[in-house]
This record gives C-alpha cells, sequence and structure tokens, in this order.
C-alpha cells in the first residue's frame, strides 16, 4: 500500500494518494464513518503535506488512543442560532469533524450577512487551525479560530498546568495566496511532544517541567508536569485571553468544562471594498518581503509562505513518516 522509495531505511514513504487511503481505512478501525473518515483525512493530509509530520498520520495514534476516544459519541447538534452566529454541542465528538462543520457556517453567514461567529463545546482536538481559517480567506473573509483546551501548560511560577496550549489563527485574503498566521500559546505543542517521545527522543531545553516543578527534557516527565508558555507572560496573557474567548464558546458546558471552539468569519467590505483590501494586503507584504537583509539571509519569510510551498513541493513528492510510526498505526485494531 506504500512505496519505500525514501533512502532512509527508517522512513515510510506515501504517495498523497496513498496516504489518504491509508488514513481512512486506519480512521475507519477507531469507528467512524465514511464521512467522518474523509473529513479527518483531509485535514491531517493537508498537514502531513504542509510540513507537519507530527499532524498527519501519527495524529491517527493520538486519536485512538486519547482518553476522551473512549466515550460514546453522537452527532454535533446547534443548540442556539441567529442570523450571524451558531453554538453547536459536539456530542464527544473528535473536533477535526465539529470545527469543520462550523466553519461551514461562519463561510456562509458571513458571506451573507457581513459577520458571523460559532462556538463548538464538548469536542475535542480540533488539529491544526490554520486549516479552517485558510478555508475562511479563501472564500474572501477574514477570519479568525481560537482554541481553549484542557490544562498542560503552567503560567510563569507555577508547578502544575492550569491552562491549555491555546493556539489562536487568523486568516487573510490577499490577490495570491492567504495570509494564515496560526501559533500556539506553549512553548511547544502537545502532539509534536507526543511524536517525539514515540521516537524516543528530548524535548528542546527549556520548554518544560516536571511534576516537582523541575525543568525536564524527557516528554514522559513533561506529561506528568507541564509545558511552558512562549515569551513567559506574554505567551500566558494571549493564552489566557484565548480562555476567556472559550468561556464564550461555551467550553463550561461540556462535561470537564474543558475544549471551547471559537469561530469569527467578517466580510472586509464591511469597511473597506474586498478588492482594495486584496491588494493593499498584498502590497504591505511585498513592502515588508522588501526590506533589507541582514547578511546570510536569503529571504524575509512570511508566516504561511513554507507551508504553502510545503505543500505544493509534496503534492508531487509524497509524505513520509517514521518506520516505527507505521508499525503502531498498523498494529491498531480492527
Amino acid at each position: 500500500m506504500y512505496t519505500d522509495s525514501s533512502p532512509d531505511a527508517d522512513r515510510v514513504h506515501f504517495s498523497p494518494e496513498q496516504a489518504r487511503t491509508v488514513m481512512c481505512e486506519l480512521i475507519g478501525r477507531l469507528g467512524y464513518d465514511a464521512r467522518e473518515q474523509g473529513l479527518i483525512a483531509d485535514h491531517l493530509l493537508d498537514a502531513a503535506l504542509c510540513g507537519y509530520e507530527y499532524s498527519g498520520l501519527p495524529k491517527i495514534l493520538d486519536l485512538a488512543h486519547a482518553p476522551k476516544a473512549k466515550l460514546p459519541r453522537r452527532p454535533a447538534q446547534r443548540v442556539h442560532e441567529t442570523p450571524v452566529s451558531a453554538m453547536f454541542d459536539g456530542g464527544h465528538t473528535v473536533a477535526m469533524i465539529t470545527v469543520d462543520d462550523a466553519t461551514d457556517v461562519v463561510i456562509a453567514k458571513a458571506s451573507e450577512h457581513g459577520f458571523a461567529v460559532a462556538g463548538v463545546f464538548n469536542s475535542w482536538m480540533s488539529g491544526r487551525s490554520a486549516y479552517f481559517v485558510e478555508r475562511m480567506a479563501r472564500a474572501g473573509l477574514v477570519g479568525m479560530h481560537t482554541v481553549a483546551s484542557y490544562p498542560i501548560v503552567a503560567p510563569p511560577g507555577a508547578a502544575r498546568p492550569a491552562i491549555g496550549t491555546n493556539p489562536v489563527a487568523f486568516g487573510f485574503p490577499t490577490l495570491a495566496e492567504p495570509l494564515v498566521i496560526d501559533l500556539g500559546t506553549s512553548a511547544f505543542m502537545m502532539t509534536e511532544l507526543g511524536l517525539i517521545e514515540r521516537r524516543g527522543g528530548l524535548l528542546p531545553e527549556g520548554v518544560a517541567i516536571d511534576a516537582a516543578g523541575k525543568p525536564t527534557r524527557e516528554p514522559a516527565a513533561a506529561r506528568q508536569g507541564a509545558v511552558l508558555h512562549f515569551a513567559g507572560y506574554r505567551g500566558f496573557a494571549i493564552g489566557l485571553a484565548v480562555q476567556a474567548l472559550g468561556v464564550m464558546a461555551g467550553a463550561y458546558m461540556s462535561p470537564d468544562k474543558q475544549c471551547g471552539y471559537l469561530l469569527v468569519a467578517m466580510r472586509p467590505d464591511l469597511l473597506v471594498p474586498l478588492d482594495a483590501y486584496r491588494q493593499e494586503l498584498s502590497a504591505t507584504i511585498d513592502r515588508i518581503k522588501a526590506v533589507p537583509r541582514m547578511t546570510g539571509v536569503d529571504e524575509i519569510r512570511i508566516p504561511s509562505e513554507r507551508a504553502f510551498r510545503e505543500r505544493a513541493r509534496r503534492r508531487t513528492e509524497g509524505v513520509v513518516i517514521d518506520r516505527r510510526i507505521w508499525e503502531l498505526l498498523q498494529a491498531l485494531p480492527d
């Protein structure tokens, strides 16, 4: 089912088509129907194509082994709705599905009314936020997506986690590829930590503490302790703002009062013509890229440029994962 053409014997190579087929088959083993398999596989494949290996095929292991995966689930339901808003009870379904559906809703409502907001609660594991805001931007909208998640990050000075990795993402339409900005407020993301743990590797210095509050590079020890915020109090402040938006998204209505996903979409022509917006933002990006560079620097790179280039390249060259990860995936029960 795969072509092992990598020069590294410890790596396994897939064409994009092979990877998606494998993803759907493995996700199906976990009890997801054909539509759900497709939504999750499309999300994971795009992550892999964009160069985020840990958010591609290896994430199926997280999907399989997460404690929440063992709980019963049902289709998401809209529990409150207005012409410009919708609140979803995710039914304990994986958020790569529920947030994707909510993205459809905010795109439709914002396209019609100029602005829309949606919240999703009682759901888990939404994947890359960039995936959703890019969809909004390609629809000619300015998009924002925030994720308040389970406590794994310790505020500055704390010896225990208090809030989630709490990423925030923005998508903006331009004359060319959208401008997509997606960042976690923690110094390290848990999905990548999981991949390093399975590989038997170590974390970078200064991103995690153990259960005693001491610095650690051991992934297992970090799971018992906490990861830290990027930039100290600045990262904590942004993470706390995302947590507050999670309350608005209904996180407190989830059984464990965790995980609130907020999506916002706006038509630029609420204020300026869309064509003018695209043109001026593109000009702004061009000006930034044209500033003088330091010695040895080839390019001023804009957020999302690397991912888009990787996606274009990997659509032809395919994606790779560690052979050990492939073996673990194959071992998932039918």
